[in-house]
């Protein structure tokens, strides 16, 4: 089953009939979790009915019992733990490649040839034990990964002219609205029509508590809902929601393989062939000079077991899969199995300022009334949010989004109008007030990156510049008519973890990160200052960030860029590996990067980098383990004596020790911030 089916075609109702209050503890606040049990899996269960056929066996089979009393018992050992391999064996041979398992299988019937049944059967219970361990390992990668996924409800209550009707979320569209009763959870990203209540959404952003949530709120779907009921406008399709992107990114990282792991993939099928070339050599040269059929035959068995590169084949995936499955539960979605060993090969990152380091929405941070005005702080900040109210300008729902912080009444505006490049007019309890002025440079279509020259007169005879002045913000003029009554400065305040983060990675890499912002040098260089980033490159355009991470790859860096804006996705896809921040991402940015913050805690980034070297570690020591124990077990066989229980044992030990060793980095430990501590689980 797909993900995406099984995101869409199971799961809970989200609807009750009668919902009880909820209480938002510990267990409701986070996603529900599926563990695979081991019996569960088909494999398992062969391999237990081989093992408990063999164990039943052995004790017969040392006290001489009659061969019919403990044979049989042997070929269900042999059929119960060989046929499936062998069945993929054949199927792969018939595609004309050879598959290791064919392999194992050869060896058991191979040593069952000669009079060794004993020998065979614990290839094959140890081979099946080995192949049950497996796919739990793939399992349990798989339910941490389905844990980011059984978030959203299978239906949804959809409101319409006739009532309300329960619907599959999949058939939702724009525009619907739905109805959220208390302890649901939210079939949609959309916006608050009608209701109050408080919405836990930890599962999507992070967010500690339940966030407050009022018409004209934005919320997610799979979110749960508090103690009110709320009126929902879906706004965006359900394929296209958070939880969607989350599950597609998933299916795409499950279809990846590491470059890694295509290299042994590639070399596979020529070292299998070497594998039976050299058995076969084994087996003759001895014969050819006189040994043994039986003992010929059983060296040349157990070298075609110890051989075999089963280990070398599980090397690579289970620890990047490890640590695809646990950034995802932090809420850091890798593409790729690729992107995740890309992530782990940086030595060099590049920034995007705005909505990357930066908030990416502008706050006031200083209101100051004129001389004479007869204005206070909150005078002036209600004056002009009056005017502003009606904009959609991000500097006018600043100004608005401030006074109602400090619960300021806003009267009434009459006769709004707002020139792009200009500013607005009003007129404010029958006074004629202006936020801007035609000289002022407030572009009502600029976004918080644009970079302008011109500048506003304070009034003092003293023309600031838009971007800047000694904090460091866009200045607003405030005019009453045509008197100016004070000044407004809004600036686009650095994330609380940036300079967390830029430190993080500086001492990954060993070098400062490198600032790339299509913002004024002076903005560039006081959000650099406040994150301890000494290396700015200001003005850029989207091209020119592409040639910046070009000019660094040139010098030998492999980089990595962070950004978000559609102005960001040359450089994500130039860069050796690029994380885009998800939650205000634009689609462009999100699709060309190879991994996504879903909730844009910046500190995850450092975190996924340092879990990516911890991967690509864990891939060296597994094939150095593999690695060594066929040397060992090749050697000992061909110089020495190396009884087949033992070749058995030495190769599925080593096997087995390689696929739990990956898995290590499914452990919450395997997770932590540049201080030791653990962001929160998503």
């Amino acid at each position: 089953m797909s993900l995406h089916v099984f995101l869409y075609g199971a799961g809970v109702s989200s609807t009750l009939d009668s919902p009880p209050v909820p209480t938002l503890d510990a267990s409701a606040r986070t996603a529900p979790r599926r563990r695979t049990r081991f019996l569960a899996l088909p494999e398992a269960r062969w391999a237990l009915l081989a093992t408990a056929a063999f164990l039943s066996a052995l004790p017969l089979h040392f006290a001489d019992a009659p061969g019919w009393t403990y044979g049989p018992l042997y070929a269900i050992a042999y059929l119960a733990g060989g046929w499936e391999p062998a069945l993929e064996g054949l199927r792969a041979l018939r595609g004309k490649t050879l598959d290791v398992d064919l392999l194992m299988i050869v060896a058991a019937l191979g040593a069952a040839a000669i009079g060794q049944v004993l020998d065979g059967a614990l290839l094959i219970v140890i081979f099946a034990t080995s192949g049950a361990l497996e796919a739990l390992a793939t399992a349990r990668t798989a339910d941490s990964v389905r844990g980011l996924l059984d978030l959203a409800p299978a239906t949804a209550t959809r409101v319409t002219a006739d009532g309300e009707e329960s619907v599959p979320v999949n058939r939702l569209s724009v525009g619907d609205e739905l109805l959220i009763r208390p302890g649901e959870r939210i079939g949609a990203d959309g916006r608050v029509l009608d209701g109050t209540s408080e919405v836990d959404q930890a599962t999507i952003t992070g967010e500690p508590l339940p966030v407050l949530k009022t018409p004209g709120d934005e919320v997610f779907a799979g979110t749960l809902n508090g103690t009110g009921a709320l009126r929902v406008r879906v706004e965006r399709d359900p394929a296209d929601s958070v939880i969607a992107r989350i599950v597609i990114l998933v299916e795409e990282a499950s279809r990846t393989k590491a470059p890694t792991q295509l290299f042994i993939e590639k070399i596979e099928q020529r070292y299998a062939v070497g594998v039976v070339a050299a058995t076969l050599t084994v087996f003759a040269v001895p014969l050819a000079f006189g040994a043994d059929l039986t003992g010929a035959l059983l060296r040349a068995m157990t070298f075609m077991i110890v051989a075999s590169p089963c280990a070398v084949v599980l090397a690579t995936m289970p620890p990047l899969l490890s640590a695809i499955a646990t950034a995802g539960r932090h809420g850091v979605l890798v593409k790729s199995a690729l992107a995740m060993e890309r992530l782990g090969e940086i030595d060099t990152a590049a920034l995007d300022k705005t909505g990357t380091l930066t908030e990416g929405a502008p706050e006031v941070t200083a209101v100051c009334p004129a001389t004479g005005s007869g204005l206070d702080e909150d005078a002036l900040l209600a004056l002009a949010a009056a005017a502003e109210h009606p904009s959609e300008h991000p500097l006018a729902r600043a100004i608005v989004v401030a006074a109602r912080a400090r619960d300021l009444r806003l009267a009434p505006a009459r006769d709004f109008t707002a020139k792009p490049g200009h500013g607005v007019t009003a007129t404010v309890d029958d006074r004629f007030v202006t936020v801007g002025r035609p000289d002022s440079g407030l572009d009502a279509d600029t976004d918080a990156e644009a970079d302008t020259d011109a500048g506003t007169d304070t009034g003092t005879g003293t023309r600031m510049d838009r971007d800047t002045d000694v904090e460091g913000g866009t200045v607003v003029r405030v005019e009453r008519d045509g008197a100016l009554v004070g000044t407004l400065v809004l600036a686009d305040r650095p994330r609380a973890d940036a300079a967390e983060t830029a430190a993080g990675l500086t001492a990954l890499t060993g070098t400062s990160p490198v600032l790339l912002t299509g913002d004024n040098p002076r903005a560039a260089a006081q959000v650099a200052t406040a994150t301890g980033i000494t290396d700015v490159r200001a003005s850029l355009l989207p091209e020119d960030k592409v040639t910046a991470v070009r000019e660094l790859q040139r010098a030998g860096r492999k980089v990595l860029f962070v950004g978000d804006g559609v102005n960001d996705a040359p450089a994500l896809a130039a860069a050796h590996a690029g994380v885009a921040m998800g939650r205000a991402g634009s689609d462009l940015a999100l699709e060309t990067a190879d991994a996504v913050v879903v909730r844009d805690e910046l500190v995850a980034i450092p975190a996924v980098v340092r879990l990516s070297r911890a991967a690509r570690r864990l891939v060296v020591q597994n094939l150095l383990v593999a690695g060594t124990f066929i040397t060992v077990l090749v050697l000992w066989d061909l110089l020495g004596h190396l009884p087949l229980p033992l070749g058995v044992a030495g190769h599925e030990g080593s096997t087995v020790l390689v696929g739990l060793n990956g898995l290590r980095l499914l452990r919450e430990s395997a997770w932590r911030r540049p201080d030791g501590g653990r962001p929160r689980a998503l």
